[in-house]
């Protein structure tokens, strides 16, 4: 599959942006108090990398099959950490890494649902939609989190 230039270019720019979402969910899990949200941060962290390797295909030539994975959001159930009550320092620490992480997800979800409309593949589309259902996913498990241990 030959990309015309700006197609390249709205792909290299989502691969930045799978980039920073991998770099940022290891430094995310790292800091991370809670054992439940270290863990979800590595998990993502390992689906961005997907998504950024994804992208590299594309730019190689050639479109990967997907898997239009939507349930991921739908099914995950945290363990609870965090009282509702519970002010600790730690708790707030883990609300912020979790808020800040919900507005990446929903940047790179927009990203992704504006610039499929720039490619006339069919295939190609269709994954960057999946990517984009997946992107959603994210959000939805991190915010499950905080609903989980009443940082919403």
């Amino acid at each position: 599959m030959e990309l015309k230039e700006k197609e390249r270019t709205l792909i290299q720019d989502l691969q930045t942006q799978e980039q920073s979402c991998v770099e940022k969910y290891g430094k995310y899990a790292a800091q991370a108090k809670d054992p439940e949200l270290k863990s979800l941060f590595e998990t993502i962290q390992k689906e961005e990398q997907k998504h950024y390797d994804t992208l590299q295909q594309v730019l190689d030539g050639s479109v990967p099959a997907c898997d239009c994975n939507d349930t991921q959001g739908k099914d995950y159930e945290p363990k609870v950490t965090y009282g509702t009550l519970d002010n600790s320092e730690d708790k707030k620490h883990d609300a912020f890494l979790a808020t800040d992480c919900i507005g990446t997800e929903k940047l790179v979800s927009g990203e992704y649902n504006t610039d499929v409309f720039a490619f006339a593949n069919t295939a190609l589309r269709k994954l960057l939609a999946d990517i984009q259902i997946e992107e959603q996913n994210h959000a939805e498990m991190i915010y499950k989190y905080k609903t989980a241990n009443g940082m919403a």
